[in-house]
Parts: structure tokens; sequence; C-alpha cells
């Protein structure tokens, strides 16, 4: 009973059924509201606004301590794990462990993965001695050095990616699936009354009951003046949509006109050419040259055109690594 359902359903508009089949999981998608992109779009006048999306995955109920191992199998598939933790008191809602106890969950959660990590790196480790009695090669050596490396740090209570490891040892042991190799972000459901304060500083929080009700106003104004009352700058679930894609290491450029003001999704250190690649392929093959505005540049010149006029377009080659914010046109043939 942490509100895992309820984010979901806040985060994609998306309905949990009340009874789900063991192991089932659902998948919804969530735009992520950028303040950006609504300038860009407040000067452009496009047909149409595309905002970047987080993809996101239900997984089945996580129950801590009884072996049960369908969430943990579903968590395996994502790129990066949420854990939701409840911090709100409710005599209404019940708890498992009978009190609230966010920490003593969150830890609770966070040994579950480690254990079943422990758990696939020792079956592996006791397969390969057996595969090494008829002798072993180059990469069933390099298997084995990674996954004794693996288990040393599981045994002292760290998770995987607080290790190094080259490119080579990761495709040793990619097949696993191991939990703790993947970015992990916690959130913690709290009560009205927390919510203020944690904003301030401290872990991720949300009151999903306070996304509910301003969910439920039709009116932008009624909303605006209702967080202000809450002393909430923003809407929780733009925080956590914002605090996903950053966990997992992704930015956005933009491309502005009057047809479409839209967010391109790319990987924190990409290169020009990859990133032109995600609006076409043919950007990525034939890239030439990309025109750069800066974000601040373009908003503060008030157009395209003006910004030009400014000396503030940039033209960089492949070598450039797109920046977050950047206004690109790329330039290219085929």
């Amino acid at each position: 009973q942490a509100g895992r359902k309820t984010l979901f359903t806040l985060l994609t508009g998306r309905t949990v059924p009340e009874v789900r089949k063991p192991g089932e999981t659902i998948e919804g998608v969530a735009s992520i509201r950028d303040a950006r992109i609504d300038r860009l779009a407040s000067i452009c006048k496009p047909k149409r606004t595309v905002y970047a999306e987080n993809h996101f995955v239900l997984c089945p109920d996580a129950v801590t301590g009884t072996g049960a191992r369908e969430w943990l199998d579903a968590a395996r598939r994502c790129d990066l794990l949420c854990l939701v933790v409840r911090a709100f008191a409710s005599d209404q809602v019940y708890h498992p462990e009978g009190s609230v106890n966010a920490a003593r969950d969150e830890e609770n959660l966070r040994t579950e993965i480690l254990f079943a990590d422990m758990e696939l790196v020792d079956k592996r480790l006791t397969r390969i001695a057996k595969e090494a009695r008829s002798g072993s090669n180059a990469e069933q050596k390099l298997e084995l050095e990674t996954l004794q490396k693996c288990m040393t740090a599981l045994e002292a209570g760290s998770p995987l990616s607080a290790l190094t490891f080259d490119p080579q040892a990761l495709v040793a042991i990619r097949s696993l699936g191991l939990l703790t190799l993947i970015p992990l972000m916690v959130l913690r459901n709290v009560s009205e009354s927390e919510l203020a304060s944690i904003e301030a500083g401290g872990p991720l929080a949300v009151s999903c009951q306070i996304e509910q009700e301003i969910a439920a106003m039709a009116e932008e104004s009624e909303r605006r003046e209702y967080m202000e009352a809450m002393g909430i700058t923003e809407p929780g679930l733009d925080r956590v949509n914002a605090a996903a894609y950053d966990a997992l290491g992704l930015m956005s450029f933009y491309t502005a006109g009057k047809d479409e003001c839209r967010a391109w999704t790319i990987r924190k250190g990409s290169p020009a050419p990859v990133a032109g690649g995600k609006i076409h392929s043919d950007i990525e093959r034939g890239f030439i040259r990309v025109e750069v505005i800066k974000f601040i540049d373009y908003i503060e010149a008030g157009s395209e055109h003006a910004a030009k006029e400014r000396g503030k377009m940039l033209t960089k080659g492949k070598d450039y690594i797109i920046e977050d914010g950047d206004i690109c046109h790329f330039l290219f043939n085929v």
C-alpha cells in the first residue's frame, strides 16, 4: 500500500485493474512537462507541441521476505528501478509490517534486490565450476573473474552499480540481468503535512493524495492557486518525471518552427550525428553539420532569425557534443 498504482495512474493516465494475473505488468507513457518547450511554443506558435516521454512499467506487487520473485523478474527488463516507499501514516491504509517506517521499508527492498543478485551469481558460479572440468576458454575465464568480483561486492552489501567494469566484463555478465547494475531511484509517498518541508531538500518525495486533488481540477488557475496554498512550486508528478529522466542519463534538445516544437531525447554526451539520428536515421548517416542556438539566446532574441542576426547561431561539426536545451537544425546529404 505504498501508492505505486495511484502514482502510475497519475503519471500515465492508465487505470490499474483491481485484480491482476500473477506476474502481470502494465505499461504506460508519461509526457515530461518542460517549461523550455512551452516557452519555445509561445514564440513559434506551432501547429503542435511534442514533449519528451518516459515509458513506465508497473511491476507486480513487491512482497519482501517471502521468496516471491515476480516483481524482480519484471524489473530486470527495465532501464531504471523506482522504489515507491510509503512515508505517510493512516489508520485506514494497511501496512504489512504493522507500522510506517520509510527507511526500514527502503532497506528491505534494497536487501531483497541484492539477495536476488547473489542468488543468480551463485547459481552461475556453480555452473561455471562444472563446465570448467572439461576446460575453459578466455571468455569463460573473464566471466568467472567478473562474477567473483560481483559476489565479493554483494556479500559486503554493496550494489554492483558502485563497481567499475570494463566493457568486456559487462558483456560477460549481461545475460544474467543483475538488478543492482540498474540505476535506482527511491520515491517517498508522504502526507500533506510533510511535503512542503521535504521539498526544500532530502529524498525525492510526492504526495499522491495531493496529486490526485490537483489532477481533478479542471482549470489551470485553480491548480496554481491550490499549489500556492499548499506551498508547492510545481506538481510532484513533474518532479518525478524529470528525476527519472535525469537518473536514466537522458536529456533533451529541441527543434522549433511553425509546424512543430519538439523535445528529442538523447543520452548525455551524445555527438551531433547521433542526436540527428533520433530525428531520422538519414541525418546520422549523411550528417554534414548542425546549426545550434542556445536556449537562452533564442529566448532573448525572440526568434530564430533574430538570434541568427545577433550572431548566436553556431555551426558545429560531427564532433560537437549536444548540450541540454540546444535548439538544433541539422544539414545532411544521402
